[in-house]
């Protein structure tokens, strides 16, 4: 609802779906005498905590199999867990090999197995060459598919010109798919002059907004041809592509956007020189364009907020020499968005039912999996966790808990903190217990 309320939610046990909502709170004694031929399994009193969805994070990097040592599948759900998270939709890329056959999907299924503390779906791979792949891909149960539009930064895969999209749009809008887009069109953008590549502003040169906004034109140029494929741009980090995404939405085309935590979050002026674990592609911007996002998210224009989670072993960082420019691109967030997107949220009077909505409603909604995540409701999963809006914490190594713990925001102190997590009504996540103590992996694959 728009503001908490008291309440006692049923979850069948064997199920795991919500089975009844009452808007009023229960003690264990009330509700079995209004229920007597009920056996009651578990009940959880969850006292001043909010019962928040499970949030769906439609954009995790997982990279298992083949860069294990990156991340996978154990370490990156728990962390997920940790903060709140019960569904995670993993790209196709940095795996080895990526998700642009089925016989990779399911190589990397096999790879997850028994070792998911939340639900993970798959999005696909679109490359040069893979086209036959695609229908097929759809069959096997992958959500979407992604695209680059300018190089990935592994070889295995290629980013695709504007005559690989054609046939690609005609069989995912014949097989009601959906195409996310990694929108930047490099420009060929001429470094400056003994440009030191320890400075954020160096890098930041390096990737202008004209990146997003030629690319993001082009989509929507793509878009007209094909009107009734669902069309996706990844992690918006650029406000001068607004008023094109603006455009798009008002002759009613079906164009839906993202932005992450670290775009909302972060900004340039405050990036120090050096840091390259503040490096993402595309890269965090200055304070006005974060304003900027804001405003569109607001509005709407922004339809939901991801972690876009992107880790690498720590040595790709380039910690010692704080080279940016061939530091490897990725922010590592699992775990903490939510608590990040609160913080800021409250300094511009945005509720909690609204930030909630972006990380749990619109992203389950975006990875097709609107009918049984991302809402209390009856007939969804009873995925759940408990959050306390007033808590605050410091971010440190110790708390992070994806597998290389690098973190621009580590020293920060955020608000709000996810207290447990529950999927489909069993507990994965118990932070008063030392968190995932004797809690086996519950995940399935969707």
């Amino acid at each position: 609802m728009d503001d908490p309320t008291p309440a006692t939610i049923v979850i069948d046990r064997v199920t795991g779906k919500i089975t009844e909502i009452q808007t009023i709170y229960q003690s264990r004694a009330e509700f079995e005498v209004a229920h007597p031929s009920a056996t009651i399994a578990a009940w959880v009193d969850a006292g001043d905590k909010i019962i928040i969805p499970g949030l769906v994070d439609a954009h995790v990097h997982l990279n298992e199999p083949g860069r294990t040592d990156w991340e996978g599948f154990w370490t990156g759900t728990r962390a997920a867990a940790a903060g709140g998270i019960t569904t995670v939709i993993d790209m196709p890329l940095n795996s080895l090999p990526p998700t642009t056959t089925v016989a990779n999907l399911e190589q990397k299924r096999r790879a997850a197995v028994g070792q998911c503390h939340t639900d993970v779906g798959f999005w696909g791979g679109v490359i040069p060459g893979n086209q036959e792949h695609l229908i097929p891909l759809v069959e096997a149960g992958v959500k979407g598919f992604k695209c680059f539009l300018i190089e990935s930064g592994v070889d295995e895969f290629p980013c695709v010109r504007e005559a690989d999209l054609h046939p690609a749009m005609g069989n995912l809008q014949r097989a009601s798919s959906v195409l996310l887009f990694h929108a930047e069109l490099d420009s060929n953008v001429p470094a400056p002059d003994k440009a030191d590549p320890t400075h954020y502003d160096t890098f930041l040169h390096s990737r202008p907004q004209k990146f997003e906004s030629d690319a993001i034109s082009l989509v929507y140029k793509l878009q007209r041809t094909y009107p009734q494929l669902r069309t996706h741009i990844v992690h918006l980090s650029a406000a001068s592509a607004l008023p094109t995404i603006r455009e798009a939405k008002s002759l009613g085309l079906p164009l839906t956007v993202e932005t992450c935590f670290h775009y909302l979050c972060l900004n340039a002026e405050s990036i120090p020189d050096g840091h390259t674990e503040f490096k993402c592609c595309p890269p965090v911007r200055e304070e006005s364009n974060r304003d900027e996002l804001w405003d569109a998210l607001k509005e709407g224009a922004i339809d939901c907020v991801v972690s876009d989670h992107s880790p690498c072993v720590v040595d790709l960082k380039n910690l010692d020499s704080g080279d940016i420019m061939s530091a490897w691109g990725g922010i590592s967030t699992l775990g903490l968005g939510l608590s990040l997107l609160w913080t800021e949220a409250k300094k511009r009077e945005v509720s909690l039912k609204r930030v909630v909505d972006w990380v749990s409603k619109k992203t389950a909604e975006h990875a097709g999996l609107g009918e049984s995540k991302g809402q209390l409701k009856l007939g969804n999963d009873g995925d759940f966790a408990l959050w306390d809006p007033v808590a605050s914490f410091e971010v440190t190594k110790e708390l992070l808990q994806y597998k290389n713990k690098l973190s621009p925001y580590e020293g920060q102190v955020l608000s709000g903190r996810i207290d447990a997590t529950y999927l489909r009504g069993s507990l994965i996540y118990d932070r008063e217990a030392g968190g995932f103590a004797d809690l086996p992996p519950r995940g399935r694959l969707i």
